[in-house]
């Protein structure tokens, strides 16, 4: 492993994509990508108690549904590297718990898959272990009560508000594997940006920034271009935040081909879905990524794609005692697939 520039790290040996689940839940499987998830969940309650038990159950599911896709037991899982929106990461840390698997929790908000892909990757390159199981999860119910109303209250959700995806992605990363096969070849690690935004529902205009200053970064540490790039995948700007993203890259002479430019938050629903701005969540870009993009890599339509999550570091606290909003954005670029 090496690094290149200020922010990014090239993984040498890079990391195989070993195997891969994508979970979606009922009204993401009503959705334009119904059919690029692995499962589609007919209850997202999946028979526990509470909807954050339920998160961490299907979690749980994703992991052992792709270890046993790489012909692995969960006892050969070395590291688990996962991450969701609720206090304390606990739907990551019930999942942990069943697994019983080494456990790194990661919060990068909504950007937290990329992240686990990175330390996932560094881990795997730097010889500490073999292999490392990538992760990222969110339900609608579980965000909606801890950072807006519970549902009970049947509250109005302004236009600009996004939709918290009931989804999660998981990835094993191998050190050993095809060679051909989906690899994570480098990450940047994006800094915090924060453009004074308050409004705890407009996700995308806060975020935007953050990935416009990470992409930048990458293209400027790694001396490439978006033509370098099948396509640039971003996390859950919702059409809002990548419409904002277009104006960056515009105003800032970063020449990103309009078709380029795919938001995993604009493509998760329809908009007669009721979504507002679109889809968000961690599970967002982890289902999306784990699902429909890496298809169409392994499907040979393509062979080289950033993906940069998004995350909004706020918490009820600080939304409550009128702080602004600082986010984050990861980037990961995967390349392989048919030839």
């Amino acid at each position: 492993m090496s690094r290149t520039g200020a922010q990014t790290f090239v993984f040498d040996s890079a990391p195989v994509v070993a195997a891969r689940t994508s979970i979606a839940g009922p009204k993401e499987g009503k959705g334009p990508l119904a059919n690029e998830f692995d499962v589609i969940l007919e209850d997202d309650l999946l028979g526990m108690k509470t909807w954050e038990l339920a998160e961490g159950e299907m979690l749980r599911r994703a992991v052992e549904r792709t270890v046993q896709a790489a012909n692995l037991s969960i006892e050969d899982v070395q590291v688990m590297i996962s991450g969701d929106l609720n206090n304390q990461i606990i739907a990551s840390s019930f999942a942990a718990r069943e697994i019983g698997a080494p456990f790194f929790g990661q919060y990068g908000a909504c950007s937290t898959f990329v992240q686990s892909l990175i330390l996932g990757g560094a881990l795997i390159c730097g010889g500490f272990v073999d292999n490392a199981i990538c992760c990222a999860s969110s339900h609608f119910c579980t965000a909606e009560r801890q950072f807006r109303f519970p549902l009970e209250m049947g509250n109005q959700r302004p236009p600009q508000a996004s939709w918290t995806a009931t989804a999660c992605g998981c990835a094993l990363l191998t050190r050993d594997g095809d060679p051909n096969g989906l690899r994570v070849c480098s990450g940047t690690v994006g800094r915090v940006v924060d453009m004074k935004i308050k409004d705890a529902n407009h996700m995308g205009a806060a975020m935007a920034p953050a990935v416009y200053d990470t992409i930048t970064a990458h293209l400027g540490d790694t001396g490439r271009t978006a033509d370098d790039y099948d396509l640039i995948v971003t996390g859950d700007l919702g059409w809002i935040g990548r419409n904002l993203l277009a104006e960056l890259f515009r105003r800032g002479g970063v020449d990103v081909p309009d078709e380029k430019l795919i938001d995993c938050g604009n493509s998760l629903f329809y908009q007669e879905q009721d979504s507002h701005a679109g889809g968000s969540g961690c599970g967002c870009v982890a289902s999306v990524s784990c699902g429909w993009i890496m298809n169409r890599m392994e499907r040979g339509e393509l062979e080289r794609v950033l993906i940069a999550g998004s995350g909004a570091m706020l918490s009820p606290t600080s939304t409550q005692q009128g702080q602004s909003i600082p986010c984050i954005s990861y980037a990961a670029c995967i390349e392989g697939g048919k030839r």
